[in-house]
């Protein structure tokens, strides 16, 4: 095992719907306050960690839209449902000693910095987790875009998706039993295939400016760590090749 992380500065990207625990909505406690930990896990190790939060456990944007709802209305609500997210997690964050801070691309100066490129920078810098909410600020535009614009924009190493399942498969494991899970994969198969581990947006952004994409369970205890540093058996790694 490796005694120094492989990435020094990273963005975790978690699913709202991993807030939810076993409950249909919403945030459970126990749920947010084990994130936490894993997270905390590795700031202890002087990774500079940034995260990236969706909103589905509170509203999804895109289901609002098909049920009659203005799309861009709806995004705007999903949206504001990272927001709350965020707050949530930049709470249980703090509970385990671990400073962080809210930036928004919303402005909404009472509960969130602004996001402001440099400064988030600078947060990181002095050890500080950086959190970003609202996605990019735009609608039509999802939380994982968002992941991959911000990953660029702060110079991350690497994009960790902290999700539901361990890896990306052929197929849906859950439907198919022998569904068969890939440890490596290039960007282009993964657009070539429509797998489905980012929106298409993303996953063409990612690819374009070469940033490496992980993608593994959020569930397995010590997962993040071993992520940053640099366990190779768990999950899926894509990237440029």
């Amino acid at each position: 095992m490796n005694k120094e992380p492989e990435f020094k500065r990273v963005l975790i990207k978690l699913s709202g719907e991993a807030l939810m625990g076993n409950q249909g909505f919403g945030i459970t406690p126990e749920m947010i306050h084990y994130v936490a930990g894993e997270i905390a896990k590795v700031c202890h190790l002087n990774v500079q960690i940034s995260i990236v939060v969706g909103g589905g456990n509170i509203f999804r944007g895109v289901a609002g839209s098909s049920a009659g709802m203005d799309r861009t209305s709806a995004d705007n609500m999903g949206m504001l449902a990272t927001v709350i997210n965020s707050l949530a997690l930049c709470d249980a964050l703090e509970k385990c000693d671990v400073p962080t801070r809210v930036q928004s691309a919303i402005p909404m100066d009472r509960i969130a910095e602004p996001f402001i490129r440099r400064k988030a920078i600078r947060h990181l810098e002095k050890g500080r987790v950086v959190i970003f909410a609202a996605g990019t600020g735009n609608p039509y535009f999802t939380t994982d875009t968002a992941a991959v614009l911000r990953a660029h924009e702060i110079r991350a190493q690497i994009l960790f998706k902290a999700t539901q399942v361990d890896g990306v498969y052929d197929k849906d494991p859950v439907v198919h039993d022998d569904a068969v899970r890939f440890d490596e994969l290039s960007y282009m198969r993964v657009i070539e295939k429509q797998l489905h581990v980012m929106d298409m947006t993303a996953i063409s952004l990612a690819m374009e400016h070469d940033l490496p994409l992980q993608v593994f369970d959020l569930h397995a205890e010590d997962n993040i760590y071993k992520a940053v540093m640099g366990q190779g058996d768990i999950g899926t790694r894509i990237y440029n090749r």
